[in-house]
């Protein structure tokens, strides 16, 4: 039995009727018509037969192995065909011998027409189709789909593939026929899947054909109906089927779509076999040899066109083709040999394609080859190592990998004394740890904790020094002065021998930068016999520095106290917490207030980190901390730590710390020996006095050492033997200095005092100027006294210009009162100014000084020379303490005064001085200004 499926066309061309007058040809026995399917009974004609003499409209035909209650056809069911198997019902499935429409099918003709110029237009990215090479093509488009079927339906299995000049365009119907490559290949439809939505072909290119044009789909439709016209069939009437339902299934084709295109066939001249055709054909054999050597997976491709029957070797064309397929060269170098006509031409260009594909296949087989070297070496590690373990665990020489990890931290744990509620943690996680699998990410994070639990100094202090003696030696040896500093430390370690136990105290150094607060810890952890850590929180921002991270977090780890901890081993360290002053505050929180929990002794016997969610007790722990200004410092940190000063050092200490400390530091790292190179004392001072007048040492260890590395290079360049540094050759190696004077003025005029400042880098004098801005208005005529104006400038603070306003107010009622006839201050406008106005200015230590100025401008009397003074007043003239009284008595010494005024409440701070810094000093404590007024004019 045989099922005829017929589809009508467009103008009913093919009809049940045609098919009736080709069926009677083939001795069909029994015919029977009905609606939808046509079913035949056959009587032994070969299948081949019905066929070939079916119309090109011929949709599907199915071959039944027998009819129910009819005769068996099986034995003509032919070579290539076989029935399908019972489906267990009684009734037998058709079996799909030619179909051009879903599902799928092949298709074949006998002969390839020399001329077809009207084909539809595939365009592919990349790689082109060459002649007698078969590709794969997906087709997607709608319009093109339907386009393809129609075609293939009409026995018209043909197609041109162009190559697109832009690989990126992934549109597969182009708009223009200018996208897509001149030369194409002219290709037949072998094998056809409909899928539907898609079409999956496999095409073989024949020749070399030439785009010449566009046309509309309309007008090949019109082509392909007139060559049905001219055809055997006969026409018969029209189905029910109208044209209009048949278009309405086609989308409609717009003009900018180009579906169908116009081509005419091009070919290369007859080829004459010379020499050197030979010659390159020999060569491009034996690099495909070589190639397939390298990679048997081109072996497929050459397959192909063996198995098309021709003999590649004997003939050059399809040689060429054959060495452009088979490289992976650019689209542009493909369709250079597509294009090219010349034989000979076309052999060179894929010769050398051929030959970079070679090249390129031997880079990849040598790193193949190492790879897989590498892979093989890997997994052969791999599986000793496995073995290993497995018969390790056998012999009971090695235990699991959780059993080994239990061990290990329990080992850890077996010397320290850990508290009963840590232990239970700890317990309570190596007992999860032995339910996780070891791929997991739990796991890793259990075991990270659990190596931090394991890893801290649990009850393990170091012991301290507390030998007084040697504790100093140490201090004395590393630092010179900061007897602040090393009484405290003595201190700490007395209470420490009495109570036979240490506890932990919060120091914190404060002071101008380059004094030494940062060695000088490492010096009082080496005089403890303390472990010593360092970590500074200068523009720290993130509170999880401090306390840790939470464990849920990736890349969680503990805060840098309990790295502390576990770095030094012990549970009394010195940590050092550098640059407190500085902290910053962002989104992640404020550092100084986690600082709070960490250095308060109520608190830290129960720190509790994030990470480790355990408390800690740090009272053990010596902190000290340091900082340049106190201020910044918040109010409730700064109550829980010990503020001890270090001060900035006089020209004495300076001298002594450059001889015993910095000039020997220098010539070792300089390789210079003291016969080599000296440098005398004065030459040091003149150093401190004219190029280094700050607090610090910071600045005077550099210029010694450009010294000394002037002198090593003069040295090596073998000019002199041996370098003596003196005051008169100081220039030459440093330069010009930097200071001439300390003092503005030599003999101050009326209206100018000098006043003493503190700073961040020490102490400084400074100068108070005040004069008339313009001559004062004339007394009122009821003798009120008039009101007077004033101006300051100096980048003064607020604070400062405070001061400023008092001391008007103050001196011009304490001129009325001492001195009722001097009417200076009857509406007077006056100018203040405080030099260096590039340098920003504030405090209230300046009243005094400022009052002193104005006095003196209405007496128009200079003060004595060599006279400084601080200390801020009040409405009434008292004057009131001020601080930094060490850097102001070391900056009054600077520049070269002899008498100096404090305030009364002052004394104890400067009774606290050394000798040799007081030495040489009239110092006047005074508690309200008439006090400072008899000293500035003294009365005759």
């Amino acid at each position: 039995m045989l099922t005829l499926l017929t589809k009508t066309h467009k103008n009913g061309l093919i009809s049940t009727i045609a098919l009736l007058k080709c069926f009677s040809q083939c001795n069909i026995r029994t015919v029977s018509v009905m609606k939808k399917p046509i079913i035949m009974r056959t009587n032994d004609i070969p299948k081949q037969k019905i066929l070939s003499r079916c119309s090109p409209g011929f949709v599907s035909c199915s071959w039944y192995s027998s009819l129910p209650g009819g005769d068996d056809d099986s034995s003509s069911a032919g070579d290539d065909i076989s029935s399908n198997p019972d489906n267990g019902d009684g009734s037998d499935q058709p079996v799909t011998i030619f179909s051009g429409s879903p599902p799928s099918g092949a298709l074949s003709t006998t002969t390839i027409p020399d001329r077809f110029p009207h084909v539809p237009l595939l365009a592919v990215n990349r790689n082109p189709v060459f002649p007698r090479f078969i590709k794969m093509i997906e087709v997607k488009d709608v319009r093109l789909v339907e386009l393809i079927r129609r075609k293939v339906n009409l026995s018209m299995p043909y197609a041109g593939v162009f190559v697109k000049k832009n690989d990126n365009n992934e549109n597969e119907v182009v708009e223009d026929i200018s996208e897509v490559y001149d030369i194409g290949t002219f290709v037949q439809i072998h094998e056809m899947v409909d899928m539907g939505d898609k079409l999956r072909m496999i095409v073989m290119g024949h020749r070399r054909i030439k785009l010449t044009g566009a046309l509309l789909l309309e007008n090949d439709e019109n082509t392909e109906i007139e060559n049905l016209k001219q055809s055997e069939w006969v026409e018969v009437e029209k189905t029910p089927t109208t044209s209009e339902e048949i278009h309405a299934k086609i989308p409609n084709v717009t003009e900018s779509a180009v579906l169908m295109v116009e081509t005419e066939n091009v070919q290369a001249a007859d080829v004459e076999i010379t020499e050197e055709i030979k010659a390159l054909t020999a060569e491009v054999v034996k690099t495909i040899r070589d190639i397939i050597a390298l990679n048997p997976l081109y072996r497929e491709s050459v397959a192909q066109i063996i198995q098309a029957g021709q003999r590649v070797v004997d003939n050059p064309v399809y040689l060429s083709d054959m060495g452009a397929a088979l490289s992976g060269a650019e689209t542009s170098c493909l369709q250079d040999v597509l294009e090219e006509m010349d034989i000979r031409e076309r052999l060179y260009k894929s010769l050398s394609l051929l030959k970079k594909e070679y090249e390129v296949s031997k880079l990849q087989q040598r790193l193949g080859r190492e790879v897989e070297e590498k892979v093989k070496t890997t997994h052969r590690k791999y599986m000793l190592q496995e073995q290993l373990k497995i018969i390790k665990k056998e012999l009971g020489l090695e235990k699991d990998d959780k059993d080994a990890i239990e061990d290990r931290f329990r080992g850890r744990l077996k010397d320290l004394v850990v508290p009963s509620h840590v232990m239970e943690v700890i317990e309570e996680e190596i007992n999860k740890l032995g339910f996780l699998d070891n791929h997991s990410s739990e796991f890793n994070v259990t075991r990270n904790y659990l190596d931090w639990l394991t890893s801290l100094p649990w009850g393990k202090p170091s012991k301290d020094n507390m030998d007084l003696q040697i504790a100093l030696n140490i201090l004395e040896e590393d630092h010179y002065g900061m007897d602040d500093v090393k009484k405290r430390i003595l201190e700490f370690i007395a209470i420490g021998h009495l109570r036979k136990s240490t506890q932990g105290k919060i120091l914190c150094f404060y002071g101008p930068p380059g004094v030494g607060k940062t060695s000088i810890a490492r010096s009082i952890a080496r005089a403890l016999g303390r472990e010593y850590f360092r970590f500074s929180v200068g523009g720290m921002t993130d509170i999880a520095e401090i306390k840790g991270h939470r464990r849920t977090y990736v890349g969680a780890m503990p805060g840098k106290i309990i790295q502390c901890l576990k770095k030094t081993k012990t549970e009394n360290p010195l940590i050092l917490i550098d640059e407190v002053d500085k902290m910053g505050r962002g989104y992640q929180g404020d550092p100084s207030s986690a600082l709070l929990e960490l250095l308060d002794p109520e608190q830290n016997q129960n720190f509790l980190d994030h990470y480790l969610d355990v408390p800690i007790d740090l009272s053990k722990v010596l902190f000290i901390c340091t900082a340049n200004d106190p201020s910044p410092i918040p109010e409730a940190l700064r109550d829980r730590m010990e503020m001890i000063e270090v001060s900035g050092y006089v020209a004495q200490e300076k001298l002594s710390i450059a001889k015993k400390y910095l000039v020997p530091q220098t010539e070792n790292m300089c390789g210079l020996s003291k016969a080599e190179t000296q440098i005398e004392d004065t030459a040091i001072e003149a150093i401190i006095k004219n190029y280094c007048r700050e607090s610090g040492v910071r600045n005077l260890l550099k210029h010694i050492e450009k010294i000394y590395r002037k002198a090593a290079l003069d040295i090596v360049n073998k000019k002199e033997k041996q370098i003596i540094i003196k005051p008169e050759n100081l220039e030459g190696y440093i330069g010009k200095p930097l200071f001439t004077s300390e003092r503005m003025y030599d003999i101050t005029p009326p209206g100018v005092i000098m006043g003493l400042a503190w700073t961040s880098l020490g102490g400084s004098s400074l100068f108070v100027e005040c004069c008339e801005k313009r001559p004062r208005d004339p007394p009122a005529a009821d003798g009120k006294v008039r009101d007077s104006s004033f101006e300051l400038t100096g980048r003064l603070g607020e604070v400062m210009k405070e001061s400023a306003r008092i001391a008007i107010t103050f001196a011009g009622n304490y001129m009325r009162e001492r001195e009722p006839g001097n009417q200076f201050f009857n509406g007077c406008h006056l100018h203040i100014h405080v030099p260096e106005g590039a340098t920003p200015k504030d405090g209230p230590s300046a009243g005094c000084t400022i009052v002193s100025s104005l006095i003196s401008l209405a007496k128009g009397t200079s003060v004595k020379n060599n006279v400084a003074m601080t200390g801020e007043i009040s409405l009434t003239g008292k004057v009131l303490p001020v601080g930094g009284i060490k850097e102001k008595t070391l900056a009054a010494k600077r520049a070269s005064v002899t008498c100096l005024i404090l305030p009364s409440e002052n004394k104890k701070d400067y009774t606290d001085l050394p000798s040799f810094i007081t030495e040489g000093l009239n110092t006047h404590f005074v508690s309200h200004y008439s006090e400072i007024y008899d000293i500035l004019f003294p009365v005759e």
